[in-house]
């Protein structure tokens, strides 16, 4: 396989599975190293595709428009982390990124995915076991996040928990 059809097999991979897949997986899958893998996505993604680099893995979002977004400023320490995602996904909320604003590089977003609980496991058990600092240990727990649920009746029982428990910065 060249490396044409390679980037056509991740791409139809991306598209037609609505899964992620991680780095590695793929290069064994392809016979390749991780770093083609890297270099392969940043190829597809300069050809116009919208891959999304998850702690899961890659995915190409579906585009469905019947989704309610919101970009919400929450802060909180570490120890909270998990009850702030919680509140979120419980009523059915996703928490699509994480957003910093940093002094010298200004914005900086990594897209995290988190629809369960056990997403929400998964991300904590990651930065405590490794000894990782999240991003908003650069802000002093300040930070965005980008929700989105099925309607704005969602929306709002989460943002009305977040409120109460002080997450939230504003509304």
């Amino acid at each position: 396989m060249n490396s044409k059809e390679r980037r056509e097999y991740i791409r139809n991979l991306l598209v037609t599975k609505d899964n992620t897949y991680k780095g590695q997986f793929l290069a064994e899958k392809l016979g390749v190293t991780r770093q083609v893998i890297v270099k392969d996505i940043a190829i597809i993604r300069a050809e116009g595709v919208n891959i999304i680099a998850t702690p899961e893995g890659y995915l190409i979002p579906s585009e469905q428009n019947n989704f309610v977004r919101r970009v919400i400023a929450v802060s909180h320490g570490r120890n909270d982390i998990y009850n702030e995602l919680e509140c979120i996904v419980k009523f059915g909320g996703v928490v699509e990124d994480v957003t910093v604003e940093h002094p010298l590089y200004g914005e900086i977003r990594a897209m995290i995915m988190i629809k369960s609980l056990m997403d929400i496991e998964v991300f904590t058990k990651n930065f405590r076991e490794a000894s990782l600092q999240p991003l908003s240990y650069l802000t002093k727990g300040i930070h965005l996040h980008t929700i989105k649920a099925d309607n704005e009746k969602i929306i709002e029982s989460i943002i009305k928990e977040l409120k109460e428990k002080n997450y939230l910065i504003s509304d």
